[in-house]
């Protein structure tokens, strides 16, 4: 499982890329966080607000900072 976060590095970015890795690590199961700052990579996805985060590409949430336990929600 991957788990992408759609930002240019803001701290917001960032905040949600440690709650993904915390999920994973809550969770117990085998994922990888990545992280994409291209503006027209975003774009392809069909996001035009950052922070988001994808999973196995496809786009969960736009614009929020996520939960640690919202996230691993969407992993179960």
């Amino acid at each position: 499982m991957v788990l992408r976060i759609l930002g240019s590095g803001c701290p917001k970015c960032q905040e949600l890329a440690q709650n993904a890795q915390a999920a994973i690590d809550e969770a117990g199961i085998e994922a990888s966080v990545e992280k994409v700052t291209d503006v027209d990579k975003i774009m392809d996805m069909g996001v035009a607000m950052t922070p988001a985060i994808a999973i196995d590409g496809e786009v969960k949430s736009v614009g929020k900072v996520l939960s640690a336990d919202k996230i691993a929600e969407m992993l179960r």
